[in-house]
């Protein structure tokens, strides 16, 4: 590869951690200084940084031999981004020039870059091309720019650029939304936006128009006053004539405020009544007294507003997915107060209990577990054992399905802190970090039994109806692992009870997919196909991707194998992250052995998961059937700890038969 090609190639991301990456996949920058060094490139925007001033921003008493080091530094990145260059052939992106160096990065290959020419050309676009523009645009950002780099002066001017390029591009986008109709949509979005950045006029002002044409004229009206007194108090100034006008709009009930051909505000002629009518009357007084007495910009507003995000998670679908949007931009909001304490009280106050071990934002999990361990690092030394501990049990709960050692580590850490402290939620939430790294191999279905269990005494001893809920699910996945079935019908009858009197409809995802997986594991296997085909179609618009993607397919040939009939794979359906498993063995079915095996030598581990043992049975058959020893060999190994189990069933969705019959199968194949 020529050095062109590579310069061209790669890659970098400031708008968040700083990362680089090239065709191949991300690039293995290495520790703090030399990732600085990259980093004040960037900052620099192809232009040159002179060494001397290199030293004396990567250092405040520079060692003696800072030259040498940052000699060093460069050449071992220049390695990394150019892996590919012929020895001693010149340097074509980090490139000695004059007194220093520069990168010299396509305009396109920063994110940053990319982000401000987007929130520039969406300026001159109609709306609906401008919101695609500007979320394509938002979505670049994966936490504050320049994460690491928060507290150097260097960096400190370009990151306050781009959170103003941020905050702008956050009320381009919600005014583009609001030219197409989509009010609704942006007060949560514009809300969390003036807590974070409480003295942007423009920011209030969409605010409220938004609320006045989703008919909340008052609440539109509180917006302007909240505004007026956090300005008043805050800068000592009035409202500019923007707001002003606004106000005086609203109150006339201007119609220039409509969107062109839009309804008007409703009115009601008639109350409503009844206790929903009460509900209601009583949340909107709370909140015009909290707008009231806690300042807009108050941290207090931030800690709520994630309290209200964890309520949202278990509401159902909207209100999953609502959380998952909000949740990372109010830890982003929390790191730009510079306060570590309110970062990891707002990142550890989202425990809202997890059943399935896939997630359902892999990227957004990423994102919090980066920000909880910056977090973690920068926690001082006084920072109370609770804190540290919400922000381990993240970790653990948001690496689930991940082969690391991280997430074990810190689920037995936070577990360890939680019992210390005795805080029966903590330790709740600490035992479900516990639960989700607990699939690090078959047959440890005791073991969440166990978990499970003191989930359910704990929770319902104080009052944690949602982890006792996840203490029965866990305690129903268990027992259908263990072939227990009367006891897992048990444990998904006392669920179904608490999510009915506490308003919690998610939890009818899994009890009904666990019908489905009871009638399978009874041998009636054609009520269970199409118990299972209905529990999909209500899975689609559950939120949870996680769960949904690759689901339908997997049970239904786990189903298959079960009752003992051909898999009968069909490729056409979404197999999501199973489907190098599903490869393998519509090509052993179809009698193309070799290729099968080869397939099933490129297979890794399945995910240390709910689905495990199953993909272990899939890829035991693809190997029966295209006669791979080695492949055989392996499975077994794999599926020997289960022996006396149902595989497949601890999943609480599925079931491949038991695991004894694959073992027999096995060892007489391999005999």
């Amino acid at each position: 590869m020529s050095g062109t090609a590579a310069t061209e190639q790669v890659g970098f991301g400031v708008l968040g951690p700083v990362t680089a990456w090239n065709s191949d996949g991300p690039l293995a920058l290495a520790g703090p200084r030399q990732r600085a060094v990259l980093a004040r490139l960037i900052v620099a925007r192809r232009h040159v940084v002179p060494v001397p001033r290199l030293i004396d921003d990567l250092w405040e008493d520079p060692p003696e031999r800072a030259l040498g080091t940052v000699r060093t530094f460069v050449a071992a990145l220049r390695k990394v981004l150019e892996p590919d260059r012929p020895h001693r052939a010149p340097a074509r992106l980090l490139v000695t020039e004059g007194p220093g160096y520069v990168l010299r990065a396509a305009p396109d290959a920063v994110d940053a870059w990319r982000f401000e020419t987007a929130v520039g050309e969406a300026r001159e676009l109609p709306p609906r091309e401008a919101l695609h523009r500007l979320d394509e645009a938002l979505g670049l950002w994966r936490g504050p720019a320049y994460a690491e780099f928060a507290d150097e002066e260097w960096a400190r001017t370009e990151r306050s650029r781009l959170a103003e390029l941020r905050a702008l591009a956050v009320e381009r986008r919600a005014e583009a939304s609001l030219a197409l109709g989509g009010a609704a949509d942006v007060v949560p979005d514009l809300d969390a936006h003036v807590t974070r950045h409480p003295w942007r006029e423009d920011a209030w002002r969409l605010l409220a128009l938004a609320l006045y044409r989703t008919g909340r004229q008052g609440d539109a009206l509180a917006t302007l006053r909240r505004a007026r007194a956090t300005l008043a108090d805050e800068l000592g100034l009035d409202p500019g004539p923007a707001l002003r006008r606004l106000e005086a709009d609203i109150l006339a009930q201007d119609a220039a405020l409509d969107p062109a051909g839009g309804p008007r505000p409703a009115t009601l002629t008639t109350p409503p009544s009844g206790p929903a009518a009460t509900a209601s009357r009583l949340w909107n007084e709370a909140a015009a007294s909290y707008d009231r007495t806690v300042e807009a910009g108050a941290r207090a507003r931030l800690e709520s507003t994630v309290g209200l995000v964890r309520s949202l998670a278990v509401t159902g679908a909207g209100g999953l997915e609502a959380a998952r949007r909000h949740r990372m931009a109010v830890v982003e909001a929390a790191e730009e107060y510079g306060d570590t304490e309110l970062t990891a009280r707002v990142i550890g106050a989202f425990d809202v209990p997890a059943i399935w071990t896939r997630g359902d934002d892999p990227e957004l999990a990423r994102q919090i577990v980066a920000a909880a361990e910056r977090t973690l690092a920068h926690l001082p030394p006084d920072a109370s054992g609770a804190t540290r501990c919400r922000l381990l049990a993240t970790v653990a709960v948001e690496t689930r399905g991940a082969r690391t050692p991280r997430g074990p580590e810190a689920a037995h850490e936070a577990e360890r802190l939680a019992r210390h402290l005795d805080d029966p939620a903590l330790l709740a939430f600490a035992l479900n970090g516990t639960f989700m790294q607990s699939f690090t191999r078959a047959g440890l279905a005791p073991r969440r039994d166990a978990i499970g269990a003191e989930l359910v005494e704990l929770s319902a001893r104080h009052g944690l109806v949602t982890f006792e809920v996840l203490g029965h699910l866990i305690r129903l996945q268990a027992h259908s692992a263990l072939g227990d079935f009367p006891a897992a019908d048990a444990h998904a009858a006392a669920a179904t009870r608490l999510s009915e009197r506490h308003e919690l409809p998610l939890v009818g995802i899994f009890t009904r997919w666990y019908e489905a997986m009871r009638l399978a594991a009874s041998g009636e296997a054609a009520r269970a196909e199409t118990a299972m085909r209905v529990a999909a179609e209500q899975l689609d618009e559950a939120g949870m991707p996680g769960m949904r993607t690759g689901l339908l397919p997997l049970a239904l040939v786990t189903l298959r194998l079960a009752d003992q009939r051909r898999p009968d794979v069909d490729l056409t359906m979404d197999w999501g992250p199973h489907r190098p498993w599903a490869e393998a063995l519509a090509l052993a079915e179809t009698g193309r052995h070799a290729q099968a095996r080869a397939a099933l030598r490129a297979l890794p581990e399945p995910p240390p998961d709910l689905l495990y043992e199953a993909l272990c049975c899939v890829e035991a058959e693809a190997a029966l059937r295209s006669g791979d020893r080695p492949g055989l060999e392996l499975v077994r190994a794999r599926l020997l700890p289960a022996a006396g189990q149902v595989a497949g069933a601890g999943s609480g969705v599925l079931t491949a038969g038991p695991v004894d019959h694959w073992l027999a199968r096995i060892a007489e194949a391999l005999a």
